[in-house]
């Protein structure tokens, strides 16, 4: 477990004329609402990780959900998901950078040690690349919680702004609980000032976590600050009986800073996350000389090193390698008719279902 410090500040980068004009004759050639994933980007914006590494920011914080089961109340169990779902969106790389896009295949895994003595395993794999599918999949066994599910991130040019609409599922089962669901959605990500100004990240739209059994919802807006007036980072929060719409709870602060919850019946505020006193629990990878030739950190080590010693010629040099290689590979299964197949997960309708779930 960390004690570290944690940065929640705006997310926010001055970038300097040379990187800016690299920016402006990319955004020329551009429409507006145009995807992006198609669209090489210079190395400099890129955070030194992959998307499939990313994922395991929201399981930085075990402690808020690893006795969810043993929680009788369905309105507190509830509210530990929601809580869960909240803790992670804080951290991030300095300035407003984006993880690598993965390649075809490419997979990434870890494991936790939790201080009860309990373990949490993650495993995510890249499923399809045109459209890009991340999925993803987490368990603590001793604890019968189990993490599923997949990202579908879409870029779109937005003029002075890059939107990236995280689609896709995630379910938190609790086992202990009849298995009972929770299905959660992403709020969006968007990256300001990306031609003029100060370049900055920040959340926006809806989110939601639904429980069918417990016929509860609650409905997440992260806020975007205006022009001339709002606060940074946002969120506001209304967890309701889905049937009958009637108001619970309500959340509000920073979700990367301090939030608090209001019990509507009863008037009462309490804390309900703060970033400033959280600890963060470290994933354990194997090491590299351990890692397959796919798994992530391996694959994508010569880049990383590029970026971390600033060496930005180098950077593409290796990213423009991988990207031929995955290229290379998909021309070569497409002339012998091969389709290609997830090692990790089984597609079943448009779902994709990690292995080991298997009945």
């Amino acid at each position: 477990m960390s004690s570290q410090p944690i940065n929640y500040s705006v997310c926010s980068e001055d970038v300097d004329d040379g990187s800016r004009n690299i920016l402006l004759g990319i955004a020329s050639q551009l429409t507006k609402g145009m995807d992006l994933h198609r669209v090489t980007l210079p190395t400099f914006v890129l955070e030194s990780r992959s998307m499939v590494e990313r994922i395991t920011d929201f399981m930085s914080h075990p402690n808020l959900i690893l006795n969810a089961n043993e929680i009788d109340d369905p309105l507190e169990r509830f509210i530990a998901v929601v809580r869960y779902f909240l803790s992670g969106w804080h951290i991030r790389p300095r300035g407003v950078k984006k993880p690598y896009n993965p390649v075809l295949g490419e997979f990434f895994r870890c494991r936790y040690s939790y201080e009860d003595g309990t373990e949490g395993f993650y495993l995510s794999e890249q499923v399809s690349h045109h459209p890009p599918v991340s999925s993803y999949f987490y368990t603590c066994p001793e604890h019968h919680i189990t993490v599923t599910g997949d990202i579908k991130p879409k870029s779109r040019f937005l003029g002075n702004s890059v939107a990236t609409l995280m689609q896709g599922d995630t379910q938190l089962i609790l086992e202990k609980r009849f298995n009972e669901r929770y299905d959660i959605r992403m709020p969006n990500v968007y990256a300001r000032g990306i031609l003029f100004g100060t370049m900055t990240m920040e959340l926006g739209d809806t989110s939601t976590v639904r429980c069918i059994t417990s016929d509860l919802i609650c409905e997440l807006e992260f806020k975007t600050k205006g022009f001339f007036s709002g606060q940074w980072n946002s969120v506001v929060g209304k967890i309701k009986k889905e049937s009958t719409q009637e108001l619970l709870c309500e959340i509000t602060g920073q979700w990367s800073n301090e939030t608090m919850i209001k019990y509507c019946k009863t008037n009462v505020k309490k804390p309900f996350f703060d970033v400033k006193t959280a600890t963060l629990f470290p994933k354990s990878v194997p090491p590299e000389t351990d890692q397959e030739r796919l798994e992530s950190r391996r694959l994508w080590s010569a880049l990383t090193a590029a970026i971390q010693s600033r060496d930005m010629d180098k950077a593409t040099e290796e990213k423009t390698f991988i990207e031929d290689e995955q290229r290379q590979a998909t021309k070569e299964r497409e002339e012998h008719g091969i389709p290609w197949k997830p090692r990790f997960f089984d597609i079943e309708h448009d779902e994709y279902i990690f292995k080991g779930l298997a009945q």
